[in-house]
């Protein structure tokens, strides 16, 4: 069964697709000066959902300590680094679709009760809490391509 926060988490894969229409050049052109275009952000996004579902789920367990998060602006620049393989945003696009919503169906079988715990630190998590700052840091990147006139 699906929760409030995962149903936000897996609806975020739809409005990226919603991308797909844009022009080719609102897609590879930055937001900003010195900030990084659509399809940067959703290789980022991608390289991220990579990250949780290779090296977070896995390792979610009533009382576990996952592993810490990377360093972000290595892990981003590696991000970014990892898909200049796709030459298309559509293909970034692809991808990031698929990886979300294969992450929302190794949510979807947690057991929400869980609790762990994330590096050294002492707060403890439900699979829940864990997407929900995942969820924001997805309307940060929505919320910046609205900004941007690209949504």
């Amino acid at each position: 069964m699906k929760n409030k926060t995962l149903v936000q988490f897996e609806k975020a894969a739809d409005e990226f697709a919603g991308l797909k229409e844009v022009p080719e050049e609102a897609l590879t052109e930055p937001l900003d000066v010195g900030k990084w275009s659509p399809r940067e952000v959703i290789c980022h996004m991608y390289y991220w959902d990579k990250f949780n579902k290779e090296q977070m789920v896995p390792h979610m367990a009533d009382g576990a300590r996952l592993p810490a998060f990377p360093d972000h602006d290595a892990h981003n620049a590696e991000g970014l680094e990892y898909l200049k393989s796709c030459k298309k945003p559509e293909e970034v696009i692809d991808l990031f679709v698929e990886m979300r919503k294969a992450l929302v169906a190794e949510f979807e079988v947690l057991n929400p009760d869980m609790r762990f715990t994330i590096g050294t630190g002492k707060r403890q998590f439900s699979p829940e809490s864990f997407v929900k700052m995942f969820v924001k840091h997805d309307q940060h990147h929505l919320k910046q391509l609205e900004a941007a006139g690209v949504k």
